[in-house]
């Protein structure tokens, strides 16, 4: 009886034993689960929300991330580049589940802190001309010459690159027309452009600068397509944030050229403000691919609802300059002498 009892009891322990063992593996060995989980967070200084997250774990085949926010995602590899939206700074809680793939997972969350920038705060590029000399050369180059014939605007100025039309002084870039006899013209001026040197799409524009004055100047501050050399004008786009006339005291004129809106026909609008040629001003565009609204002292003067129909979706350049008559200035005052376009500075930002 002893014997029998006995006997039973061993055959109930190795039913057990092997029971057990097939529960936790399909191969008749114990499962092991995710070990030793790792999160690290690199957070862009940018502004921008950007964050790159990675997990690694021992025996993990999958991560789940939860950015703390509602958001959910899934990555084999333990490694994602992750965007944040919300502005202002803020502290989320980021918890990753790693997944053995049997069914056994481990948990782990860390703390990260992101910056998200209001849109068009995050500056991208500037001039400041805060150095005294010619303008920075990594950033500017020049049209030389009359354009064939006014660059097509039948202007008056013969465009030089010298000390005496163009030049940085006391943190200020000045554009001088003079009034003087040049290889064949009656004026000289400056014209530099960022071609080749800077371009960009979308964001948010910023140059304060004072105007010249006289009846004849014509100072802009704009932008043309980076594919004017193939695509040709008005195919290639152009944004006039700032045009000013002297005839036409404090008038500041807002335009775009583009295809069945060019020339004299061209998508524009105007705003009076006042000391034009005497203080400074802020000349704004911010620029989307939704519109292009255009300021002068933060107060919004035109917009033109931007599409893929429209060539605003492309790199564009900056080109400051000032010229003298032409179409659009007109007859120049027979006693001009010289005037100065002086600009602060210059800034993009997305």
């Amino acid at each position: 009886m002893i014997f029998r009892k006995s006997l039973g009891y061993l055959v109930f322990l190795v039913l057990i034993s092997s029971t057990c063992k097939k529960a936790a593996g399909d191969n008749g060995s114990i499962a092991t689960g995710p070990a030793n989980l790792i999160i690290t967070a690199n957070v862009s200084s940018t502004g921008d929300g950007a964050v790159a997250f990675a997990a690694t774990a021992e025996n993990a085949v999958s991560y789940v991330f939860e950015f703390g926010n509602g958001d959910i995602k899934t990555v084999a590899s333990g490694v994602i580049n992750y965007q944040y939206v919300s502005v202002g700074t803020n502290t989320y809680s980021v918890t990753v589940t790693a997944s053995s793939g049997n069914g056994l997972t481990t948990k782990k969350s860390i703390q990260v802190t992101v910056t998200v920038q209001p849109p068009g705060s995050t500056l991208v590029w500037a001039d400041e001309f805060n150095t005294d000399g010619t303008p920075d050369p990594s950033k500017w180059g020049y049209d030389i010459g009359t354009g064939s014939g006014g660059w097509g605007n039948n202007e008056l100025e013969y465009y030089t690159s010298r000390p005496e039309n163009v030049i940085v002084q006391n943190g200020v870039l000045k554009i001088k027309a003079i009034k003087e006899n040049y290889s064949g013209s009656a004026y000289t001026s400056a014209r530099i452009l960022s071609k080749n040197k800077f371009a960009f799409t979308y964001g948010k524009v910023e140059v304060r600068a004072k105007l010249p004055a006289g009846i004849g100047t014509w100072p802009a501050i704009w932008l043309l397509g980076s594919d004017i050399d193939t695509n040709g004008w008005p195919n290639c786009g152009e944004t006039d944030i700032m045009e000013h006339r002297g005839s036409e005291l404090n008038k500041i004129f807002g335009t775009l050229h583009y295809p069945g809106h060019s020339g004299s026909n061209a998508n524009g609008n105007t705003k009076v403000i006042t000391n034009a040629t005497t203080e400074f001003h802020v000349y704004r565009l911010d620029w989307t691919a939704g519109s292009l609204n255009i300021y002068v002292d933060d107060q919004l003067y035109h917009t033109v609802a931007n599409s893929a129909a429209i060539p605003f979706n492309h790199n564009f350049f900056f080109i400051l300059n000032v010229a003298m008559g032409g179409n659009f200035a007109g007859s120049v005052d027979p006693l001009f002498s010289n005037s100065t376009m002086e600009v602060d500075y210059i800034r993009v930002y997305k």
